[in-house]
């Protein structure tokens, strides 16, 4: 709300004189009619309207001030933003292999890495976000979307069932550089993640990391967990009674770091090393900021004026004080 001629209200100042008036007529110059006796008259019970008799002011000056205000000219805005955006369109390419399972990461390195991603994916803003995830074959899960509550519950559905315990790093690039490659935005991007080395699939890694940079989409590959010996639950059947159960082996991480070196750089990425969840989620929190959009925005404000009620409020409020003045408060002479 603004006042379109805000000088309008100096106007107020008239109440002085008009009170001024009202109080030295009242109490100063008031004319009076004599009676030889007034004791018959005093002991007429007082009416309530006499007490009252001062509203008539109080009326005149509220309906003045109303006028005064729809002088002024109040008038409502609305703001309109138009936005733009030079934006980033990003693919997630989530390894859910088998050796995802490893405990070295709690409660285990793909629910971390889950975790983390959705935690990256709400902090977006403008960006269309796409999730691919691959063991010994690759699925588009999530097209890019700009829905990030939809995207958020894929993520959280993947589980590792049907992709196989082979890690398909090649075929992983391929499918997510062809959900991409059309995308008109400023700039494309895949995060890939994975904690393993390419061991299946027709595609070297190398090779669609160089198809895709001629795509004009920047790969940046994230190794997750820790070099060594790491615990991995494993399900084993007991070869007298054929039942199944878990135990905890201890199995060598086979993490091939040169490999994403190499895909990073010839994609123009970057590689980045996680053995723990808070280097992990520092990661994501390095690419967001490598990976920034562009935003502009113009704003729009319309105005509507609302001096209509107080012009009505204080007409109102006049013709009442007159209306007043010559009926119940009317004076003699």
């Amino acid at each position: 709300m603004r006042l379109k001629n805000p000088e309008a209200l100096f106007l107020l100042l008239i109440w002085i004189p008009m009170l001024w008036a009202y109080l030295y007529r009242e109490f100063k110059s008031r004319p009076a009619v004599r009676f030889s006796d007034l004791s018959i008259i005093r002991k007429l019970p007082s009416s309530p309207f006499v007490k009252l008799r001062h509203s008539l002011i109080v009326l005149r000056l509220l309906g003045v001030g109303l006028l005064i205000v729809a002088l002024a000219r109040p008038q409502k805005g609305q703001t309109e933003e138009e936005v733009s955006t030079e934006g980033v369109d990003i693919m997630i390419v989530l390894d859910v292999s088998f050796s995802m399972k490893a405990l070295d990461f709690k409660p285990n390195r793909l629910n971390v890495a889950k975790e983390t991603a959705k935690e990256f994916i709400i902090k977006r803003k403008h960006d269309r976000i796409g999730f691919v995830v691959f063991g010994s074959r690759s699925y588009t899960k999530c097209p890019l979307t700009l829905d990030y509550n939809i995207l958020s519950q894929f993520v959280d559905d993947v589980d590792f069932e049907d992709f196989g315990n082979g890690t398909a790093i090649g075929t992983a690039i391929a499918t997510a550089s062809n959900r991409i490659k059309e995308s008109q935005a400023r700039s494309k991007v895949l995060v890939l993640l994975t904690d393993g080395a390419n061991n299946t699939g027709e595609i070297d890694p190398v090779t669609a990391a160089q198809a895709a940079a001629e795509l004009g989409i920047k790969i940046y590959t994230i190794g997750v967990g820790k070099t060594g010996i790491v615990p991995m639950p494993m399900q084993v059947q007991n070869p007298f009674t054929g039942q199944v159960f878990e135990q905890i082996r201890k199995v060598e991480s086979d993490l091939d770091e040169q490999a994403l070196v190499n895909i990073a750089d010839v994609a123009n990425g970057q590689f980045f090393r996680a053995t723990s969840e808070e280097e992990l989620k520092e990661i994501y929190a390095q690419i967001d900021k490598l990976e920034k959009t562009e935003i502009k925005t113009m704003s729009y404000t319309t105005y509507s004026e609302q001096f209509f009620p107080w012009l009505l409020a204080g007409t109102m409020v006049l013709l009442l004080e007159l209306l007043l003045a010559h009926t119940r408060f009317r004076r003699i002479p």
